[in-house]
């Protein structure tokens, strides 16, 4: 850890935020007190709600108009919560700057990328000549490692992966030389070697640079890979700070407890969701919840054949009737005019059998979404054989196939781009319904849903709710009604709980569980998260460049891989765990080298 100066480079003080919104105020920020200095690294965690990214915004001046402040945010001896706009015009970039969650939606897709970076360095140096600032530009790709930086500086958004979008928005911060960085979730949804890559990253900003970092994360393994201390934050409040070796080693507050309690281990069959702190709320939640009662926990009646399914699982997958059989499958994506055409997956074999669920693993780009989407009849496989509830998917007939899809049910990523905002969140879960049992009534359409928001632990009023009035793990819940809504037998789940809240996504992962060995549907089930697919897989697949490179138990392939790759998997997956994290990082590091 780099030496701190004795003045901070950041000081928040006794930091009030209050929104006024229909229901009533909101105390979003509750007298928060914190410091960073030169060359530290300040996590600030909590779940969806606490006020970790309230803090993050009033740090530059983001808060909208609607919002009361008390107290101070000092940056550089200057209070940002006083400055007037011009004043925070000349912070912005200069002396602080933000890294975005989602880069997509922070970079502009109609201009390019260096375009986009050399723009913050005209509006703080408007004497310098196109050439000085196309060349500071290139200099700063470079520092975050993107290749070929002068030739990149004229591409697009989307010729790049998110991993690299993430450290083109990194470069934008670094362009201008800010001594703050505030990074907001700044790994969420990213494979965990392209998390590695840009932590690493971030330790070297602060390491070589003294740059301070705020970092504002639900993910604990990322606090014990980078942080030097941790505030911890609960519904506005700063419940505990402390060093990072000090908070992993002895929790002072039951609520870090709680959180560290919930966070995913490999190799542990951990019901961690039971101990998890309750859901926070967001803020347009606050008053509607209480309102709407505690959620009932009744189980849903099981539909035809599910107790032969759960039968068959309860015998043992190597007997249970295969449902999906993959065997030397292709998916090629044809090029199009002057281009070649892509192989996205190739000489792939694997079984998934009535009751098991089977996970799949590997970065972007490995296949295994293609994968999930051709079981699903979504995507066209093109060679090989796919066999999908006894129908071939290879040179498959839309006709054919359709009578099959209400057996197949599909969990997507972000529900909240999935749920139509214009629909009530009881009308996407009936869709299905619609689609494949158009002879029910209204009434029993309502009473379905009423049923399958009581088997995902929602309250039934949430059915005349919008997906805009849910906090994403209710979003979530949501989703996995809708796709156990025809009783499936085969249920898709592609990355359900990869942006969710450590404390959250520990209870999606437990409903998903218990309505698994309840209901007895068989599961692909895909993430890039190995603590999660170790939770829940009887089996795993790892893929790498369309290539399945491991296929078995999930006990073998995570303690006995075969394959270097699998091994750099597992390395990079942060731990909750300081010491453990530091071993970690300098395998996955070597592993890197050797592939």
């Amino acid at each position: 850890m780099t030496a701190a100066a004795d003045r901070p480079v950041l000081s928040i003080e006794g930091l009030d935020v209050t929104f006024a919104i229909d229901s009533g105020d909101v105390h979003a920020v509750k007298d928060l007190t914190l410091e960073v200095h030169r060359g530290e690294v300040l996590a600030i965690v909590g779940e969806s709600g606490s006020g970790k990214s309230v803090t993050a915004k009033s740090v530059l001046g983001l808060l909208p108009d609607t919002a009361v402040t008390r107290g101070a945010v000092v940056l550089q001896g200057r209070d940002v919560l006083t400055a007037s706009k011009s004043q925070l015009r000349g912070l912005r970039g200069a002396d602080v700057s933000m890294v975005f969650q989602e880069p997509s939606t922070a970079l502009n897709p109609v201009f390019t990328i260096g375009w986009q970076i050399a723009e913050g360095l005209k509006a703080h140096n408007p004497k310098l000549s196109k050439k000085d600032i196309r060349a500071r530009v290139v200099t700063a790709l470079e520092d975050v490692g993107i290749p070929n930086a002068a030739e990149r500086y004229d591409y697009y958004p989307h010729q790049f992966s998110g991993g690299q979008k993430q450290r083109i928005v990194i470069a934008m911060a670094l362009a201008l030389g800010a001594d703050v960085i505030v990074a907001d979730e700044p790994t969420t949804a990213l494979d965990v070697t392209v998390q590695a890559e840009i932590l690493d990253l971030l330790r070297h900003l602060r390491d070589e640079r003294g740059t301070a970092i705020v970092l504002i994360t639900h993910n604990m393994g990322v606090v014990a890979d980078l942080a030097d201390r941790v505030a911890v934050m609960y519904r506005g409040d700063l419940v505990e700070t402390a060093s990072v070796k000090d908070l992993f080693a002895n929790p002072q507050d039951e609520y870090t407890q709680a959180l560290l309690a919930a966070v995913p281990r490999l190799g542990a069959d951990s019901r961690a969701a039971a101990q998890a702190p309750a859901e926070a709320p967001t803020s347009a939640e606050a008053t509607a919840d209480s309102a709407a009662g505690p959620a009932t926990t009744r189980p849903r009646t099981p539909g035809a054949g599910e107790g032969q399914a759960a039968a068959a699982s309860a015998a043992g997958s190597a007997e249970a009737e295969a449902l999906v059989v993959a065997d030397g499958l292709e998916i090629v994506y044809p090029g199009g005019i002057g281009k070649p055409d892509f192989t996205a997956v190739s000489g792939v074999d694997f079984t998934v059998r009535r009751g098991e669920v089977f996970g799949l693993v590997g970065e972007s780009g490995s296949g295994k979404t293609t994968i999930g989407r051709a079981i699903a009849g979504l995507t066209t496989a093109t060679g090989g054989s796919l066999s999908v509830l006894g129908h071939q998917m290879v040179g498959m007939r839309e006709k054919a196939f359709k009578p099959l899809r209400k057996r197949i049910g599909f969990v997507f990523q972000d529900p909240a781009a999935s749920f139509n905002p214009q629909m009530t969140i009881g009308q996407c879960i009936a869709e299905p319904f619609a689609v494949h049992r158009p002879s029910m009534s209204e009434a029993e359409r309502r009473a379905e849903v009423r049923q399958l928001l009581d088997a995902v632990q929602l309250p039934g009023e949430y059915a005349d709710r919008y997906p805009h009035e849910l906090s994403g793990g209710q979003r979530q819940r949501a989703s996995l009604a809708r796709g156990i809504a025809l009783d499936p037998e085969l249920l898709i789940a592609d990355e359900p709980t990869s942006a969710l809240d450590v404390s959250v996504q520990a209870k999606v992962l437990e409903l998903f569980r218990e309505l698994q060995a309840r209901l007895g549907f068989a599961s692909v089930f895909i993430s890039h998260d190995l603590a999660v697919v170790d939770m829940l897989s009887d089996r795993i697949g790892v893929l790498y460049h369309g290539e399945l490179l491991e296929n078995g138990p999930g006990e073998q392939v995570l303690n006995r891989p075969e394959h270097d790759y699998t091994r750099r998997l597992i390395a990079s997956l942060p731990v909750p765990d300081p010491v453990a994290q530091a071993e970690r990082r300098a395998e996955a590091a070597r592993l890197r080298a050797a592939l």
